[in-house]
């Protein structure tokens, strides 16, 4: 008999994911219990595993490691950075409304807006600056790709690479909602253009300053929300000249404002959190 683990299940406009304090429990072999935590018929359900730490590092709160349903793990997801904040603060880990978390991509900032009772209802996220140009995420002569083609599964797409501490191939499309998300999602996450494998959005522009994103996340599929793929979009958007910098994402499971500040070239994300539910499981 394995012992039981108390978690948490919380969503970032439907980008949702099972968490557990590592201060109370130890998680051994994380990845397997993503994969099998995940399982949404077998198990919890889920896009994967965050474990959330107290963190040894100066200058950073707390720390966050995060498995998607296939096992792999991820550097960074911003709706479940949105979700730490929120949990850190409701469960008395932190009285903070400015929290410091250390992820694989580096230390985020999360400012905590909560409402009269004292709740987190949304958060915003610093994002830092996103990258343009990284050979070891993709293969070409200087990392970098802006409306670069790309031929999968008989049609030629055009696109834009951008890293926010993952990385990220945007899309535009004159309609969304029509592409065929999991077949070209799948092709293009494995494509030998991306060494590390990718996330895929595919985006349209709406009225005013609304972008229609549907998502391919690396590891785990179609997701109804990615937080850093709403950043990699928001920026594609202004580097391709079709928005400015300040733009509501809208997913499947919800929208997110982003702002790509043209001051200190950080993107900032800010969206809602919240907690479906608390259970125990065993582990394995």
């Amino acid at each position: 008999m394995g012992s039981n683990v108390k978690f948490t299940k919380m969503h970032g406009i439907g980008n949702d994911y099972i968490y557990v304090d590592t201060s109370l429990y130890d998680i051994p072999q994380p990845a397997e219990q993503a994969r099998r935590w995940s399982d949404r018929h077998k198990g919890i359900g889920g896009d994967g595993l965050v474990l959330i730490g107290r963190s040894a590092v100066p200058g950073a709160d707390f720390t966050m490691r995060i498995f998607n349903a296939d096992g792999s793990e991820a550097r960074m997801c911003g709706n479940a950075s949105r979700c730490i904040g929120k949990y850190v603060y409701e469960k008395g880990l932190t009285d903070k409304t400015s929290v410091k978390l250390l992820t694989r991509a580096g230390i985020k900032t999360l400012a905590l807006h909560t409402d009269k009772e004292n709740r987190v209802e949304r958060v915003t996220v610093d994002m830092q600056e996103p990258c343009l140009a990284d050979r070891h995420l993709l293969a070409t002569a200087d990392g970098s790709m802006r409306e670069g083609g790309i031929t999968v599964c008989g049609q030629e797409l055009r696109g834009t690479f951008v890293s926010m501490g993952n990385p990220h191939f945007v899309i535009f499309t004159d309609d969304a909602e029509a592409v065929d998300v999991a077949s070209l999602g799948s092709a293009l996450e494995t494509h030998p253009l991306f060494p590390e494998r990718c996330n895929i959005e595919f985006a349209s522009l709406l009225d005013g300053n609304r972008i229609r994103t549907r998502v391919w996340e690396r590891g785990s599929g179609i997701t109804l929300a990615c937080g850093t793929g709403a950043c990699a979009t928001a920026v594609a958007a202004h580097l391709t000249g079709r928005a400015g910098r300040k733009n509501t994402i809208v997913m499947d499971g919800g929208t997110l404002e982003i702002e790509w500040r043209a001051a200190d070239n950080h993107v900032c994300m800010t969206g809602p959190a919240e907690i479906v539910f608390e259970g125990e499981i065993e582990i394995k």
